[in-house]
Protein backbone atom coordinates (compact mmCIF):
# COMPACT_ATOMS: atom_id res chain seq x y z
CA UNK A 1 0.00 0.00 0.00
CA UNK A 2 2.91 2.38 0.73
CA UNK A 3 4.81 1.89 -2.53
CA UNK A 4 1.75 1.94 -4.79
CA UNK A 5 0.18 -0.75 -6.94
CA UNK A 6 2.14 -0.02 -10.12
CA UNK A 7 5.52 -0.23 -8.38
CA UNK A 8 4.43 -3.39 -6.60
CA UNK A 9 3.53 -4.98 -9.95
CA UNK A 10 6.90 -3.98 -11.46
CA UNK A 11 8.73 -5.48 -8.46
CA UNK A 12 6.61 -8.64 -8.78
CA UNK A 13 7.53 -8.88 -12.47
CA UNK A 14 11.26 -8.71 -11.70
CA UNK A 15 10.98 -11.23 -8.87
CA UNK A 16 8.82 -13.52 -11.03
CA UNK A 17 11.36 -13.50 -13.89
CA UNK A 18 14.17 -14.29 -11.42
CA UNK A 19 12.22 -17.19 -9.88
CA UNK A 20 11.29 -18.60 -13.29
CA UNK A 21 14.87 -18.37 -14.60
CA UNK A 22 16.77 -19.62 -11.54
CA UNK A 23 14.13 -21.78 -9.79
CA UNK A 24 11.89 -23.04 -12.62
CA UNK A 25 10.34 -25.76 -10.47
CA UNK A 26 9.21 -23.16 -7.95
CA UNK A 27 7.87 -20.96 -10.75
CA UNK A 28 5.79 -23.82 -12.10
CA UNK A 29 4.60 -24.74 -8.60
CA UNK A 30 3.19 -21.25 -7.90
CA UNK A 31 1.33 -21.10 -11.23
CA UNK A 32 -2.07 -21.62 -9.50
CA UNK A 33 -1.68 -18.18 -7.88
CA UNK A 34 -1.54 -16.62 -11.34
CA UNK A 35 -4.49 -18.70 -12.49
CA UNK A 36 -6.55 -17.57 -9.47
CA UNK A 37 -5.83 -13.92 -10.28
CA UNK A 38 -6.80 -14.38 -13.95
CA UNK A 39 -10.03 -16.12 -12.97
CA UNK A 40 -10.98 -13.37 -10.55
CA UNK A 41 -10.30 -10.57 -13.03
CA UNK A 42 -12.02 -12.35 -15.95
CA UNK A 43 -15.13 -12.92 -13.82
CA UNK A 44 -15.67 -9.15 -13.82
CA UNK A 45 -15.58 -8.67 -17.61
CA UNK A 46 -19.22 -9.48 -18.43
CA UNK A 47 -20.97 -7.39 -15.74
CA UNK A 48 -18.69 -4.43 -16.52
CA UNK A 49 -19.34 -4.49 -20.27
CA UNK A 50 -23.08 -5.01 -19.88
CA UNK A 51 -23.67 -2.42 -17.15
CA UNK A 52 -21.47 0.33 -18.58
CA UNK A 53 -22.79 -0.07 -22.14
CA UNK A 54 -26.44 -0.02 -21.09
CA UNK A 55 -25.96 3.07 -18.91
CA UNK A 56 -23.84 4.76 -21.57
CA UNK A 57 -26.34 4.25 -24.39
CA UNK A 58 -29.77 4.19 -22.75
CA UNK A 59 -28.77 6.87 -20.25
CA UNK A 60 -28.57 9.38 -23.10
CA UNK A 61 -32.21 9.06 -24.01
CA UNK A 62 -33.22 8.54 -27.61
CA UNK A 63 -30.05 9.85 -29.29
CA UNK A 64 -29.27 6.71 -31.29
CA UNK A 65 -27.63 8.77 -34.03
CA UNK A 66 -24.64 9.46 -31.77
CA UNK A 67 -24.29 5.72 -31.09
CA UNK A 68 -24.23 4.94 -34.81
CA UNK A 69 -21.75 7.76 -35.40
CA UNK A 70 -19.44 6.42 -32.68
CA UNK A 71 -19.61 2.91 -34.13
CA UNK A 72 -18.80 4.10 -37.67
CA UNK A 73 -15.92 6.29 -36.55
CA UNK A 74 -14.48 3.55 -34.35
CA UNK A 75 -14.46 0.99 -37.18
CA UNK A 76 -12.84 3.47 -39.58
CA UNK A 77 -10.18 4.32 -37.00
CA UNK A 78 -9.54 0.63 -36.27
CA UNK A 79 -9.07 -0.19 -39.95
CA UNK A 80 -6.66 2.68 -40.57
CA UNK A 81 -4.53 1.83 -37.52
CA UNK A 82 -4.35 -1.91 -38.25
CA UNK A 83 -3.40 -1.19 -41.87
CA UNK A 84 -0.53 1.01 -40.65
CA UNK A 85 0.50 -1.80 -38.28
CA UNK A 86 0.83 -4.18 -41.24
CA UNK A 87 2.86 -1.62 -43.20
CA UNK A 88 5.25 -1.08 -40.27
CA UNK A 89 5.61 -4.82 -39.73
CA UNK A 90 6.43 -5.51 -43.38
CA UNK A 91 8.93 -2.63 -43.50
CA UNK A 92 10.86 -3.69 -40.37
CA UNK A 93 10.97 -7.40 -41.23
CA UNK A 94 12.17 -6.60 -44.77
CA UNK A 95 14.89 -4.44 -43.24
CA UNK A 96 16.07 -6.85 -40.51
CA UNK A 97 15.41 -10.18 -42.33
CA UNK A 98 15.15 -12.38 -39.18
CA UNK A 99 14.38 -15.50 -41.25
CA UNK A 100 17.54 -15.40 -43.35
CA UNK A 101 19.69 -18.43 -42.60
CA UNK A 102 17.10 -20.20 -40.44
CA UNK A 103 16.99 -23.97 -41.10
CA UNK A 104 13.47 -25.42 -41.45
CA UNK A 105 14.55 -28.97 -42.31
CA UNK A 106 14.57 -30.05 -38.67
CA UNK A 107 10.85 -29.31 -38.13
CA UNK A 108 7.75 -30.93 -39.58
CA UNK A 109 4.64 -29.17 -40.95
CA UNK A 110 2.11 -31.16 -38.86
CA UNK A 111 1.53 -28.48 -36.21
CA UNK A 112 1.14 -25.73 -38.79
CA UNK A 113 -1.21 -27.81 -40.92
CA UNK A 114 -3.35 -28.62 -37.87
CA UNK A 115 -3.60 -24.95 -36.91
CA UNK A 116 -4.38 -23.93 -40.51
CA UNK A 117 -7.36 -26.29 -40.49
CA UNK A 118 -8.88 -24.23 -37.65
CA UNK A 119 -8.86 -21.05 -39.74
CA UNK A 120 -12.07 -19.05 -39.28
CA UNK A 121 -13.70 -17.59 -42.39
CA UNK A 122 -15.04 -14.05 -42.45
CA UNK A 123 -18.60 -15.36 -42.69
CA UNK A 124 -17.89 -17.55 -39.68
CA UNK A 125 -16.67 -14.49 -37.81
CA UNK A 126 -19.90 -12.61 -38.63
CA UNK A 127 -21.93 -15.52 -37.28
CA UNK A 128 -19.74 -15.58 -34.19
CA UNK A 129 -20.59 -11.94 -33.40
CA UNK A 130 -24.22 -12.84 -32.65
CA UNK A 131 -24.68 -15.00 -29.52
CA UNK A 132 -27.02 -17.96 -29.44
CA UNK A 133 -27.57 -17.21 -25.78
CA UNK A 134 -26.49 -14.34 -23.55
CA UNK A 135 -25.78 -16.85 -20.78
CA UNK A 136 -23.54 -18.92 -23.07
CA UNK A 137 -21.67 -15.81 -24.25
CA UNK A 138 -21.23 -14.70 -20.63
CA UNK A 139 -20.01 -18.12 -19.54
CA UNK A 140 -17.29 -18.07 -22.23
CA UNK A 141 -16.45 -14.36 -21.77
CA UNK A 142 -17.15 -13.61 -25.45
CA UNK A 143 -16.61 -9.86 -25.29
CA UNK A 144 -17.88 -9.01 -28.79
CA UNK A 145 -21.04 -11.09 -28.33
CA UNK A 146 -21.68 -9.37 -25.00
CA UNK A 147 -21.22 -5.97 -26.68
CA UNK A 148 -23.68 -6.91 -29.46
CA UNK A 149 -26.34 -8.15 -27.02
CA UNK A 150 -25.84 -5.22 -24.62
CA UNK A 151 -26.29 -2.70 -27.44
CA UNK A 152 -29.54 -4.39 -28.50
CA UNK A 153 -30.72 -4.36 -24.88
CA UNK A 154 -29.80 -0.68 -24.45
CA UNK A 155 -31.56 0.35 -27.67
CA UNK A 156 -34.67 -1.58 -26.61
CA UNK A 157 -34.49 0.10 -23.19
CA UNK A 158 -34.69 3.54 -24.82
CA UNK A 159 -38.07 2.51 -26.27
CA UNK A 160 -39.80 1.60 -23.01
CA UNK A 161 -41.65 3.91 -20.63
CA UNK A 162 -39.75 6.18 -18.27
CA UNK A 163 -40.59 4.17 -15.12
CA UNK A 164 -39.17 0.77 -16.18
CA UNK A 165 -36.29 2.52 -17.95
CA UNK A 166 -35.29 4.45 -14.81
CA UNK A 167 -35.44 1.26 -12.72
CA UNK A 168 -33.22 -0.69 -15.10
CA UNK A 169 -30.77 2.21 -15.50
CA UNK A 170 -30.47 2.53 -11.72
CA UNK A 171 -29.79 -1.21 -11.47
CA UNK A 172 -27.10 -1.10 -14.18
CA UNK A 173 -25.50 1.99 -12.66
CA UNK A 174 -25.33 0.25 -9.29
CA UNK A 175 -23.97 -2.92 -10.91
CA UNK A 176 -21.23 -0.93 -12.66
CA UNK A 177 -20.20 0.90 -9.48
CA UNK A 178 -20.08 -2.28 -7.39
CA UNK A 179 -18.12 -4.14 -10.08
CA UNK A 180 -15.55 -1.32 -10.32
CA UNK A 181 -15.06 -1.56 -6.57
CA UNK A 182 -14.58 -5.32 -7.00
CA UNK A 183 -11.89 -4.54 -9.56
CA UNK A 184 -10.12 -2.45 -6.90
CA UNK A 185 -10.26 -5.36 -4.46
CA UNK A 186 -9.02 -7.93 -6.98
CA UNK A 187 -6.16 -5.64 -8.05
CA UNK A 188 -4.79 -5.78 -4.50
CA UNK A 189 -3.88 -9.39 -5.34
CA UNK A 190 -2.35 -8.36 -8.69
CA UNK A 191 1.33 -8.28 -7.63
CA UNK A 192 1.14 -11.85 -6.31
CA UNK A 193 -0.88 -13.13 -9.26
CA UNK A 194 1.21 -11.36 -11.90
CA UNK A 195 4.49 -12.40 -10.29
CA UNK A 196 3.32 -16.02 -10.20
CA UNK A 197 2.12 -15.87 -13.82
CA UNK A 198 5.42 -14.57 -15.20
CA UNK A 199 7.41 -17.01 -13.03
CA UNK A 200 5.37 -19.93 -14.40
CA UNK A 201 5.80 -18.71 -17.99
CA UNK A 202 9.59 -18.47 -17.66
CA UNK A 203 9.68 -21.73 -15.69
CA UNK A 204 7.84 -23.64 -18.41
CA UNK A 205 9.64 -22.21 -21.43
CA UNK A 206 12.93 -20.93 -20.05
CA UNK A 207 14.95 -18.07 -21.47
CA UNK A 208 17.11 -20.44 -23.52
CA UNK A 209 14.56 -20.65 -26.35
CA UNK A 210 15.40 -17.04 -27.18
CA UNK A 211 18.85 -18.09 -28.36
CA UNK A 212 18.09 -19.49 -31.81
CA UNK A 213 15.13 -17.23 -32.60
CA UNK A 214 16.18 -14.17 -30.65
CA UNK A 215 16.41 -12.11 -33.83
CA UNK A 216 12.76 -12.83 -34.65
CA UNK A 217 11.64 -11.75 -31.15
CA UNK A 218 13.87 -8.67 -31.35
CA UNK A 219 12.45 -7.79 -34.79
CA UNK A 220 8.90 -7.91 -33.42
CA UNK A 221 9.77 -5.77 -30.39
CA UNK A 222 11.52 -3.19 -32.58
CA UNK A 223 8.59 -3.14 -35.02
CA UNK A 224 6.12 -2.64 -32.17
CA UNK A 225 8.27 0.17 -30.74
CA UNK A 226 8.46 1.86 -34.16
CA UNK A 227 4.69 1.53 -34.50
CA UNK A 228 4.03 3.08 -31.10
CA UNK A 229 6.43 5.99 -31.69
CA UNK A 230 5.50 6.77 -35.30
CA UNK A 231 1.78 5.93 -35.25
CA UNK A 232 0.31 6.01 -31.74
CA UNK A 233 2.30 9.02 -30.55
CA UNK A 234 1.39 11.25 -33.55
CA UNK A 235 -2.25 10.14 -33.21
CA UNK A 236 -2.25 11.13 -29.54
CA UNK A 237 -0.64 14.49 -30.30
CA UNK A 238 -3.00 15.20 -33.21
CA UNK A 239 -6.01 14.39 -31.00
CA UNK A 240 -4.58 16.61 -28.24
CA UNK A 241 -4.39 13.73 -25.76
CA UNK A 242 -2.04 14.69 -22.88
CA UNK A 243 0.68 12.09 -23.30
CA UNK A 244 2.15 11.91 -19.80
CA UNK A 245 -1.20 11.61 -17.97
CA UNK A 246 -2.27 9.03 -20.57
CA UNK A 247 0.88 6.96 -20.01
CA UNK A 248 0.24 7.13 -16.28
CA UNK A 249 -3.35 5.97 -16.79
CA UNK A 250 -2.41 2.93 -18.89
CA UNK A 251 0.52 1.71 -16.78
CA UNK A 252 -1.60 -0.69 -14.78
CA UNK A 253 -3.52 -2.40 -17.64
CA UNK A 254 -0.34 -2.50 -19.76
CA UNK A 255 1.60 -4.29 -17.01
CA UNK A 256 -1.25 -6.77 -16.56
CA UNK A 257 -1.35 -7.45 -20.30
CA UNK A 258 2.43 -7.90 -20.56
CA UNK A 259 2.74 -10.25 -17.60
CA UNK A 260 -0.32 -12.40 -18.33
CA UNK A 261 -0.27 -12.26 -22.18
CA UNK A 262 -4.04 -11.88 -21.95
CA UNK A 263 -5.94 -8.81 -23.15
CA UNK A 264 -9.04 -10.04 -21.36
CA UNK A 265 -7.31 -9.83 -17.98
CA UNK A 266 -6.54 -6.15 -18.60
CA UNK A 267 -10.07 -5.22 -19.69
CA UNK A 268 -11.57 -4.30 -16.29
CA UNK A 269 -8.53 -2.19 -15.40
CA UNK A 270 -8.59 -0.53 -18.86
CA UNK A 271 -12.24 0.44 -18.46
CA UNK A 272 -11.69 1.83 -14.97
CA UNK A 273 -8.46 3.71 -15.75
CA UNK A 274 -9.71 5.32 -18.97
CA UNK A 275 -12.92 6.47 -17.29
CA UNK A 276 -10.81 7.95 -14.48
CA UNK A 277 -8.66 9.58 -17.18
CA UNK A 278 -11.72 11.45 -18.40
CA UNK A 279 -13.22 9.36 -21.20
CA UNK A 280 -17.03 9.15 -20.82
CA UNK A 281 -18.35 5.77 -19.77
CA UNK A 282 -20.49 5.34 -22.89
CA UNK A 283 -17.39 5.68 -25.12
CA UNK A 284 -15.11 3.54 -22.96
CA UNK A 285 -17.70 0.77 -22.71
CA UNK A 286 -18.20 0.61 -26.48
CA UNK A 287 -14.75 1.31 -27.95
CA UNK A 288 -12.51 -0.86 -25.76
CA UNK A 289 -14.49 -4.16 -25.89
CA UNK A 290 -15.18 -3.70 -29.62
CA UNK A 291 -11.49 -3.04 -30.19
CA UNK A 292 -10.71 -6.49 -28.79
CA UNK A 293 -11.89 -7.88 -32.14
CA UNK A 294 -11.32 -4.99 -34.57
CA UNK A 295 -8.35 -3.06 -33.16
CA UNK A 296 -5.66 -5.70 -32.64
CA UNK A 297 -2.79 -3.66 -34.05
CA UNK A 298 -0.15 -5.56 -32.07
CA UNK A 299 -1.45 -8.94 -33.27
CA UNK A 300 -1.77 -7.68 -36.85
CA UNK A 301 1.84 -6.45 -36.85
CA UNK A 302 2.90 -9.82 -35.41
CA UNK A 303 1.22 -11.58 -38.34
CA UNK A 304 3.11 -9.44 -40.85
CA UNK A 305 6.47 -10.09 -39.16
CA UNK A 306 6.03 -13.84 -38.73
CA UNK A 307 4.59 -14.41 -42.22
CA UNK A 308 7.59 -12.78 -43.89
CA UNK A 309 9.90 -14.58 -41.45
CA UNK A 310 8.50 -17.87 -42.75
CA UNK A 311 9.05 -16.76 -46.36
CA UNK A 312 12.64 -15.74 -45.63
CA UNK A 313 13.37 -18.97 -43.74
CA UNK A 314 11.95 -21.02 -46.62
CA UNK A 315 13.88 -19.06 -49.24
CA UNK A 316 10.65 -17.97 -50.96
CA UNK A 317 10.91 -14.69 -52.87
CA UNK A 318 8.21 -12.20 -51.87
CA UNK A 319 8.08 -9.20 -54.22
CA UNK A 320 6.35 -6.06 -52.99
CA UNK A 321 3.19 -6.76 -55.01
CA UNK A 322 2.78 -10.15 -53.35
CA UNK A 323 3.48 -8.67 -49.93
CA UNK A 324 0.69 -6.13 -50.49
CA UNK A 325 -1.77 -8.89 -51.43
CA UNK A 326 -0.77 -10.86 -48.34
CA UNK A 327 -1.13 -7.70 -46.25
CA UNK A 328 -4.71 -7.19 -47.45
CA UNK A 329 -5.49 -10.86 -46.78
CA UNK A 330 -4.12 -10.66 -43.24
CA UNK A 331 -6.05 -7.45 -42.61
CA UNK A 332 -9.32 -9.24 -43.43
CA UNK A 333 -8.61 -12.61 -41.83
CA UNK A 334 -7.28 -11.08 -38.61
CA UNK A 335 -10.84 -9.92 -37.86
CA UNK A 336 -11.80 -13.54 -37.31
CA UNK A 337 -9.57 -14.15 -34.32
CA UNK A 338 -12.24 -13.63 -31.65
CA UNK A 339 -12.80 -16.71 -29.53
CA UNK A 340 -10.18 -18.85 -31.33
CA UNK A 341 -7.55 -20.60 -29.23
CA UNK A 342 -4.01 -19.58 -30.28
CA UNK A 343 -5.71 -17.16 -32.63
CA UNK A 344 -2.55 -15.52 -33.94
CA UNK A 345 -0.95 -18.84 -34.85
CA UNK A 346 -4.17 -20.07 -36.44
CA UNK A 347 -4.38 -17.01 -38.71
CA UNK A 348 -0.65 -17.24 -39.47
CA UNK A 349 -0.81 -20.92 -40.40
CA UNK A 350 -3.81 -20.31 -42.66
CA UNK A 351 -2.04 -17.42 -44.44
CA UNK A 352 1.15 -19.46 -44.94
CA UNK A 353 -0.82 -22.32 -46.48
CA UNK A 354 -2.79 -19.95 -48.72
CA UNK A 355 0.35 -18.27 -50.12
CA UNK A 356 2.39 -21.43 -50.49
CA UNK A 357 4.85 -20.52 -47.73
CA UNK A 358 6.47 -23.16 -45.46
CA UNK A 359 3.89 -24.06 -42.81
CA UNK A 360 6.55 -25.84 -40.74
CA UNK A 361 7.83 -22.39 -39.70
CA UNK A 362 4.89 -22.31 -37.26
CA UNK A 363 6.55 -25.05 -35.20
CA UNK A 364 9.64 -22.86 -34.79
CA UNK A 365 7.63 -19.74 -33.98
CA UNK A 366 5.63 -21.70 -31.39
CA UNK A 367 8.76 -22.04 -29.25
CA UNK A 368 9.07 -18.27 -28.73
CA UNK A 369 5.45 -17.28 -29.26
CA UNK A 370 4.84 -16.73 -25.55
CA UNK A 371 7.50 -13.98 -25.45
CA UNK A 372 6.11 -12.32 -28.58
CA UNK A 373 2.58 -12.64 -27.21
CA UNK A 374 3.52 -10.54 -24.17
CA UNK A 375 4.54 -7.60 -26.37
CA UNK A 376 1.74 -7.75 -28.93
CA UNK A 377 -0.91 -8.09 -26.20
CA UNK A 378 0.46 -5.00 -24.46
CA UNK A 379 0.28 -2.98 -27.69
CA UNK A 380 -3.28 -4.24 -28.27
CA UNK A 381 -4.35 -2.99 -24.84
CA UNK A 382 -2.56 0.36 -25.17
CA UNK A 383 -4.07 0.84 -28.63
CA UNK A 384 -7.61 0.26 -27.41
CA UNK A 385 -7.14 2.67 -24.51
CA UNK A 386 -5.83 5.29 -26.93
CA UNK A 387 -8.74 4.63 -29.32
CA UNK A 388 -11.26 5.41 -26.57
CA UNK A 389 -9.53 8.74 -25.82
CA UNK A 390 -9.33 9.64 -29.53
CA UNK A 391 -13.03 8.85 -30.01
CA UNK A 392 -13.86 11.01 -26.99
CA UNK A 393 -11.99 13.93 -28.54
CA UNK A 394 -13.66 13.36 -31.90
CA UNK A 395 -17.11 13.30 -30.31
CA UNK A 396 -16.33 16.47 -28.38
CA UNK A 397 -15.35 18.34 -31.54
CA UNK A 398 -18.51 17.19 -33.30
CA UNK A 399 -20.73 18.35 -30.48
CA UNK A 400 -18.84 21.63 -30.16
CA UNK A 401 -19.47 22.24 -33.87
CA UNK A 402 -23.17 21.60 -33.28
CA UNK A 403 -23.27 23.80 -30.19
CA UNK A 404 -24.12 20.82 -27.98
CA UNK A 405 -21.16 20.92 -25.59
CA UNK A 406 -22.65 22.88 -22.71
CA UNK A 407 -25.04 20.97 -20.57
CA UNK A 408 -24.75 17.69 -22.46
CA UNK A 409 -24.29 14.62 -20.25
CA UNK A 410 -20.68 13.54 -19.96
CA UNK A 411 -19.24 16.59 -21.73
CA UNK A 412 -17.30 17.74 -18.66
CA UNK A 413 -15.55 14.37 -18.62
CA UNK A 414 -14.53 14.71 -22.27
CA UNK A 415 -13.33 18.26 -21.77
CA UNK A 416 -11.11 17.12 -18.86
CA UNK A 417 -8.92 15.31 -21.39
Amino acid sequence: MRIGLTRAIVIALVVGVAIGAWLPAVGIAIEPLGTVFLRMIKSLVVPLIFATLVVGIAGHGDDMRSVGRLAFRSIVYFEVVTTLALVVGLFVVDLMRPGAGVDLTAVTPEQGTELASKMTTFSGFLEHVVPQSFVDAAAHNEALQIVFWSILFAVALTRVKQGPRATMLAFCESLAEVTFRMVDLVMLFAPIGIGAAIAATIGHHGLGVLGSLGKLVLTLYIALAVFVVFVYLPVAIAARIPVRPFLKAIREPALIAFSTSTSEAALPSSLEQMEAFGVPRRIVAFVIPTGYSFNLAGSTLYLAVTALFAAQAGGVAMPLSRQVVMMLTLMLTSKGVAGVSRAGLVILAGALAEFGLPVQAVALILGVDVFMDMARTTVNVVGNCLASAVMARWELRTEEAKGMTHGAPGRDDIASL
